[in-house]
């Protein structure tokens, strides 16, 4: 998993807390089964892949036949962590443009030559339902992935409206497999992404198999990934890559804020070492209030411009930290090294929301936010 530095080291006091180990706190702490839904992972990107194909929805011939200026993706939280992903694959071999919209609006400059793909698990996220809404009535194009919902009535109403419905009964979050698989084979489809050499895709979905049972925090709850969670638990966390992993350090740091509670940084490499730099060199009496005791973990990929790698290198070799490693994502492509880093991601952040004593499915506050927009309507 780390390229460098070897396991972390772990405070005295630190340690203690592994007295409860981790597959007694998941007993404990793990009401919605979390742990679960974390292990069909790959499962849940094999059946995706597999049902987003025109021989179920003929409607994708259709869409393929139309030359598109781009796509905007509609959407919020996890069900807009897709829409990133493909974004980054369409920058690095994609024909046309992907953008993200999080948000009420829409773009200023979109218009009906840019299909719009929105997308919310549950089908009714206002911000995605507003968005939609304005461009079918503007005369979009539009494929929403949803699993139910106002969202997923939509082509019921207006004739340039495709649904192309998601597995629900879970987080969001977690249903990132069944949300981004989707939008892959889609995308695939229509041309805006390159279809795989044949058995491409099952000797990928096979080795992130193994990754995903070698990163299981209950199979072996002493490894890597537990120990490295141990390691964050009292310290300040930063996450480094470079552009095109930039999806996957979004996807890291939200993860880490609903399922650990934790806050997170991110920096992207070239951009961030012309300013963030700076502040990881420290600055005098600040120095211990800043960078020196944090953990900064630096994503990778053996794809990454030399420049990037050499960069990465200066930081591990000059950050004041003592906690610093790199760690790679694994793979051929840049979709399967961003899904070997999404594994991971999520088993260190259901570790380390354990660690803490939180149940991973909890979010208190999104749920009160919901419940007082609703209120002051």
């Amino acid at each position: 998993m780390k390229e460098n530095g070897g396991s972390p080291s772990m405070p005295g006091d630190v340690k203690t807390q592994q007295e409860l180990s981790l597959v007694d706190l998941a007993k404990a702490l793990d009401n919605e089964s979390m742990v679960d839904l974390t292990r069909a992972f790959v499962k849940d990107l094999r059946a995706g892949v597999a049902h987003a194909t025109t021989e179920h929805f003929p409607w994708m011939d259709e869409i393929g036949q139309t030359k598109w200026n781009g796509v905007l993706c509609l959407g919020m939280g996890g069900s807009a962590a897709g829409g990133d992903f493909i974004s980054a694959l369409s920058s690095f071999h994609g024909t046309i443009p992907i953008i993200i919209q999080r948000d009420y609006v829409l773009p200023s400059w979109w218009n009906p030559q840019w299909l719009v793909l929105s997308t919310s698990h549950s089908g009714n996220t206002e911000e995605a339902l507003e968005a939609t809404e304005t461009a079918l009535k503007l005369g979009a194009t539009t494929v929403v992935i949803s699993t139910g919902g106002v969202l997923s009535g939509l082509p019921e109403i207006y004739p340039k409206c495709f649904l192309l419905p998601s597995v629900g009964g879970q987080p969001p979050r977690t249903a990132f497999g069944h949300i981004f698989s989707r939008q892959l084979g889609l995308l695939r489809h229509i041309g805006v992404l390159p279809q795989p050499r044949e058995g491409a895709d099952e000797a990928m979905f096979d080795r992130l198999q193994l990754a995903s049972e070698g990163f299981d925090i209950l199979n072996d709850p002493d490894g890597d990934v537990a120990q490295l969670a141990l390691c964050m638990l009292e310290r300040p966390i930063a996450l480094l890559g470079p552009t095109e992993l930039q999806s996957a350090l979004n996807r890291f740091k939200n993860q880490l804020n609903e399922n650990s509670a934790r806050f997170a940084r991110v920096g992207v490499i070239p951009e961030m070492n012309h300013n963030e730099s700076v502040a990881w060199g420290g600055v005098g009496a600040d120095q211990d209030a800043s960078a020196v005791d944090h953990v900064l973990l630096l994503l990778t990929w053996q794809g990454m411009h030399r420049q990037v790698s050499k960069r990465m290198d200066w930081m591990v070799a000059h950050a004041t930290t003592d906690f610093a490693w790199k760690i790679a994502g694994e793979g051929n492509t840049l979709l399967e090294s961003m899904l070997h880093l999404c594994i991971l991601m999520d088993w260190i952040s259901i570790a380390l929301a354990l660690l803490h004593g939180k149940d991973p499915a909890a979010i208190g506050p999104i749920l009160a936010l919901k419940a007082h927009l609703e209120s002051v309507q």
